[in-house]
């Protein structure tokens, strides 16, 4: 199964188990309190994922590492590329 396949299915596990709560079947009587706290939760949970999202997205880019061995060889070929193409009569 792929990571997609296992987020959807936990997904679907956990938004039918939110419904049969807020839905309040007739055999479950929830105080209020756990209603007023369960009512919202998808929203909540969208809220923290978002943050989640961001902190990670942010911490990897502060710790992106560089890497001077491959900007170089990266100039190399380029600098290969335009001396090809200038042999073949294009002039930047």
């Amino acid at each position: 199964m792929t990571k997609l396949g296992q987020w959807l299915c936990g997904l679907a596990l956990l938004g039918s188990a939110w419904a049969a709560l807020a839905l309040a079947p007739p055999g479950l009587r929830l105080p209020a309190p756990y209603r007023q706290a369960l009512l919202p939760l998808p929203v909540y949970l969208l809220v923290a994922f978002g943050c989640y999202s961001l902190a990670t997205v942010g911490y990897r880019l502060a710790t992106f590492n560089d890497c001077e061995e491959a900007a170089a060889e990266l100039q190399e070929h380029i600098s290969a590329a335009r001396a090809d193409l200038r042999r073949r009569g294009l002039h930047f």
